[in-house]
């Protein structure tokens, strides 16, 4: 087995949609972090195997971003991108690809990660507009052109949301807050919790940057009209949060009897994050120092419709391949796309009757919350949806080594019925 090593990661600050980095394109979220860590560690640009990107809302106007950034971030043009799309873990898609190629021998220095851009996913013209449009490129004449203008009627402009579109199932026709509603309900999870659970992840993300524990892990990135301000930390998560104020948030994805809200959710967010990866043979060659090694990775599928249960069967997954138990890891970086879908896989995973229902047949274990996301997670540092399964893992190798723990674990639910999760190992002891 050839070790794939984590050389080092970096992410962006993670911003609010519509926000500081509302009008940085979803390349520039990341080339700047590759050239980085290429200067950093004085890599010869023409000596990069591979770049891979995660990204979900592709941008029209760069339809491969991972060959983008690896052009922008100045690497040798023999130098390969591609991205990749596994919705919300997209991110983690790129760093299973890069393990591959290095564990089988194909590849010595990759770069792998997210970026995405959730500001910028566009609003689109409707079908009924869109064929007006053409009807009137067909029309030759001034007679045909105001013929088919007459047709014309207001609610064409009624516009599709391209992000709201792209968080709904489309074989439960469930959007991913309903899902997370199924659990709540079929689990007995009460707005309480949800909201209590939400307040404490603002809490701690307050906590992790006052006392300054993302500083390591965030590369400040330029922005404004003018690229005249410089942004170091995350700017969404609110120090002010109380349980008190959460409960006055009216449920937004079933408005009469849900219990999920846009308080003890994931807001959307803008971010990008990437790593350096590397074989043995490169890292004594660039006498490369690594943070930490990637174990293993297991994604695993289940129904739709109870999508947020995913880091539970990934987890398990991840143990199998890893002969490993829940207990040896150290700290736990579990996304949180809504308190509801956290607070069901800790449920499920500690409960043999409730994990068996998915072909589980034994206890994966607990997850000591002093363990679980100690800096905050997503419903306080938002989820950009390309970055966040990439991100994770920069959060948790650099926290482990911080801390001086030996193993983490990284996992996410991820739209359409999926889990992802990696197991990391600090070399930094």
């Amino acid at each position: 087995m050839k070790p794939v090593y984590l050389v080092d990661g970096k992410r962006t600050p993670q911003v609010k949609a519509g926000a500081e980095l509302k009008d940085i394109a979803a390349p520039y979220l990341g080339h700047y972090l590759i050239r980085h860590l290429v200067d950093k560690y004085a890599l010869p640009q023409d000596e990069i195997d591979e770049v891979i990107v995660g990204n979900t809302g592709t941008p029209a106007k760069y339809p491969n971003v991972g060959r983008v950034i690896a052009l922008e971030a100045g690497l040798h043009k023999k130098t390969s991108g591609y991205s990749v799309h596994r919705n919300c873990a997209s991110g983690m898609e790129a760093l299973s690809q890069a393990y591959d190629k290095i564990f089988s021998g194909r590849s010595h220095l990759v770069f792998a990660g997210g970026v995405e851009n959730m500001s910028q996913m566009p609003l689109m013209f409707n079908k009924q507009m869109t064929e007006f449009f053409v009807e009137m490129m067909k029309s030759k004449t001034p007679a045909q052109k105001l013929k088919v203008f007459s047709t014309f009627r207001p609610h064409f402009l009624a516009p599709v949301i391209a992000i709201e579109q792209g968080l709904t199932d489309p074989f439960c026709g469930r959007n991913m807050g309903q899902t997370a509603e199924t659990l709540a309900r079929e689990l007995g999870i009460s707005r309480q919790e949800q909201d209590e659970f939400a307040n404490h992840s603002h809490h701690k993300t307050t906590a992790a940057t006052k006392e300054g524990k993302f500083r390591d892990e965030i590369l400040p990135i330029t922005a404004g009209a003018k690229l005249d301000r410089m942004i170091a930390e995350d700017i969404g998560f609110r120090s002010n949060s109380t349980v008190e104020g959460l409960g006055k948030l009216r449920p937004y994805f079933e408005k009469e009897t849900g219990t999920v809200t846009v308080g003890n959710a994931c807001p959307i967010t803008d971010g990008g994050s990437m790593w350096l990866l590397a074989s043995e043979e490169a890292v004594k060659k660039y006498n490369l120092d690594p943070m930490a090694r990637l174990v293993d990775y297991h994604f695993h599928g289940l129904e739709p419709e109870r999508m947020g249960l995913g880091p539970v069967l990934a987890t398990h997954g991840v143990l199998k391949r890893t002969g490993m138990k829940l207990s040896q890891m150290d700290l736990v970086e579990l996304n949180e796309a809504f308190a509801a879908q956290v607070i069901a896989c800790l449920r499920v995973m500690k409960d043999k009757s409730l994990s068996s229902k998915w072909g589980i047949e034994e206890v994966i274990g607990e997850i000591p919350l002093e363990k679980l996301n100690v800096n905050g997670g997503g419903i306080a540092l938002g989820h950009p949806v390309g970055s966040t399964g990439s991100r994770l893992v920069v959060t948790l190798a650099h926290e482990l080594k911080r801390q001086k723990k030996k193993y983490g674990l990284a996992t996410l639910c991820i739209g359409g019925g999926q889990g992802g999760a990696v197991v990391v190992e600090n070399l930094k002891l």
